[in-house]
């Protein structure tokens, strides 16, 4: 579903990813991961046609992403950003409701189906109960399962996600992997830097390091003791299907 061709990004002097290709299998969930700076987020804005590469292309159903109308790539993709908006002067409902933005003709009114979609999403996240909250009456956690349903609302087939966990405390985080892990019509690319929570809910890795790409695969033969020495420069090793840091 998703192609990299030869994806290159440079700001001045500095390359951030360096001739990436690759194919994304279709209903899988892909653990993005590296350390900082590595072009993770470039790479997930890239795909989501926020950025154009310095050099190759990104393919969506074997078509360039900048083929595609802004309301033709909406309904192909959907992103959740590291840090959610808060400058936004609107409920949490009307928020996730902007997730069906893309199917809405001009001056079309959201109809009931629209609203039973936000119902689900929310309610899937567990913010049903926010529902008339304002950004600011929500903590950082809460406003980022708020823009994780409108992500979910938008009912893409291709899910981006920058560090959507990273916020939450541990249930929330547990709740919201086993929805992604349950969205099983879904391509999900997810940046998470907790590896064993990617290596129990994750299928595949993208793992980079200098801004190339290092593995691509399944992620249980890529978070090997090696590969997380050379990447993160720390050692580990793996004990009952979990990686242990040895510090």
């Amino acid at each position: 579903m998703i192609g990299l061709r030869h994806i290159t990004v440079r700001f001045g002097k500095r390359e951030i990813l360096n001739d990436i290709s690759a194919d994304i299998a279709g209903g899988r969930i892909t653990a993005v991961m590296g350390p900082n700076g590595c072009g993770k987020t470039t790479l997930l804005r890239c795909v989501g046609g926020l950025m154009q590469p310095t050099g190759g292309d990104v393919l969506i159903d074997d078509n360039p992403v900048g083929s595609y109308s802004a309301r033709a790539l909406a309904q192909k993709v959907a992103f959740v950003r590291q840090q959610a908006q808060t400058d936004l002067d609107f409920s949490a409902f009307e928020i996730v409701l902007m997730g069906r933005n893309p199917y809405q003709k001009r001056l079309q009114n959201e109809s009931k189906a629209d609203w039973d979609i936000v119902e689900q999403c929310m309610r899937q996240t567990n913010t049903w109960h926010l529902r008339f909250a304002k950004p600011n009456q929500m903590s950082g956690g809460e406003l980022q399962r708020v823009m994780i349903a409108r992500a979910l609302a938008q009912q893409t087939p291709v899910l981006l996600m920058d560090e959507p966990v990273s916020n939450l405390d541990i249930a929330h985080q547990l709740e919201i992997m086993r929805l992604l892990r349950n969205a099983k019509e879904k391509t999900i690319l997810i940046v998470i830097h907790d590896l064993n929570l990617a290596l129990q809910f994750c299928d595949d890795l993208m793992l980079f390091h200098g801004g190339s790409l290092l593995y691509q695969g399944p992620i249980a033969g890529g978070l090997t003791p090696e590969n997380i020495r050379e990447v993160y420069g720390v050692p580990s090793h793996a004990a009952e299907g979990r990686i242990i840091y040895d510090y």
